[in-house]
């Protein structure tokens, strides 16, 4: 991995290139293909399953819960408790925890100006991993009967990491260099990775349950998930949405920031830190889903220009419809089983990695 100061000579026309901040306005055409790919990815998705409901059906049940739609879909009140209460909730988690991957991903390569960096840099797999590792392990599932507290251990775990990923690299009270942090990131998550592995071996009958949630899933019996992720879901994209300007303005050098007014440190803290928040908790409830963080936005500079105003969100709207499409695979291409989402989201984003280093390689 490298740092923010060599980030930028590995990575120079990624940044600056003939793609670069002349193109940096959103733009409707691409706005529009953004929108339309997450609402299409929706109806895929909630028309997709065992139980054979007609896309056209669905489309007029989904259009009938706007406000100002009144039609009839002519669902069965089975169906439509399949929709409503299966697949619905199911579609709606994998668009927020993809667009939060995605968005976090993005500004995580903004941030540090290397585009092999992903949500999971400062060791959030790896605290969410033992997080969720302690809970399986501790049963504490028949501990507290009325919640799971699976995603709140993974949760706690990430912001650990994180903190001590942040805490490791400061010196004297400043924040440290982006190489500094990347360096503490890659200590605390073997570090992290160690402890899980040691739990593991102590306790090899729940290492299937453990295997389970890392490879990543959407599986959930209701909106329970949705609600609450959604909370950290609006602070997070809010959050990253606003500080496309300054991302911008990172990107062409720190003293060309510091012309301006901007204070980059502080920039980057709270970067860092919405999109931390953001990847916890996604991580959180679905597991450990790779290469979203990496191949969506990097996809996006690739057809849509450099400049942050179109990565942020073109990355959080393909980020949602590419995970949701991604769900569909896992639970059709061996139907009645479901892989694993993981599984899925690796077999595109591990050729697509490759291509990004041979990119690097002869650039």
């Amino acid at each position: 991995m490298t740092s923010s100061g060599t980030g930028a000579g590995v990575a120079g026309d990624w940044q600056t290139g003939s793609t670069g901040f002349g193109r940096s306005r959103l733009g409707g055409r691409w706005l529009f293909a953004g929108i339309a790919s997450v609402l299409v990815a929706a109806v895929v998705g909630v028309a997709t399953g065992p139980v054979s409901i007609p896309i056209w059906q669905v489309i007029v049940e989904l259009a009938d819960r706007l406000p100002i739609i009144d039609v009839d879909s002519s669902l069965s009140p089975a169906d439509r408790a399949i929709v409503w209460d299966l697949r619905a909730p199911r579609v709606v988690l994998g668009l927020l925890v993809g667009a939060l991957l995605a968005g976090s991903g993005a500004a995580y390569q903004g941030v540090f100006r290397n585009p092999l960096a992903d949500p999971y840099l400062l060791g959030i797999a790896a605290g969410a991993g033992l997080g969720a590792t302690i809970a399986i392990v501790a049963r504490l599932r028949d501990a507290v009967g009325f919640m799971d507290p699976v995603p709140l251990a993974a949760f706690v775990g990430a912001l650990l990491a994180v903190a001590a990923a942040g805490t490791l690299s400061s010196r004297r009270g400043s924040t440290g260099s982006s190489t500094t942090l990347i360096l503490a990131g890659v200590a605390v998550a073997n570090f992290f990775t160690a402890i899980q592995t040691f739990i593991q071996q102590q306790n090899s009958e729940t290492l299937q349950q453990v295997f389970a949630w890392i490879l990543g899933r959407l599986s959930t019996a209701g909106w329970g998930e949705v609600r609450l992720l959604t909370p950290y879901a609006v602070i997070c994209i809010v959050g990253l949405l606003l500080s496309v300007g300054s991302l911008d303005v990172l990107a062409v050098g720190e003293e060309e920031a510091t012309t301006l007014g901007l204070r980059p440190r502080t920039i980057r803290r709270l970067v860092l830190l919405a999109a931390s928040l953001g990847a916890a908790a996604a991580v959180a409830v679905s597991g450990l889903i790779g290469f979203v963080g990496l191949v969506v936005p990097h996809a996006v500079r690739m057809v849509a220009g450099t400049s942050h105003r179109r990565v942020m969100p073109l990355s959080l709207l393909f980020g949602a419809s590419f995970l949701a499409l991604a769900d569909v695979v896992a639970r059709t291409v061996r139907a009645p089983a479901e892989l694993p989402i993981g599984v899925i989201t690796a077999f595109i984003g591990a050729p697509f990695f490759l291509l990004i280093l041979r990119r690097q390689a002869t650039s």
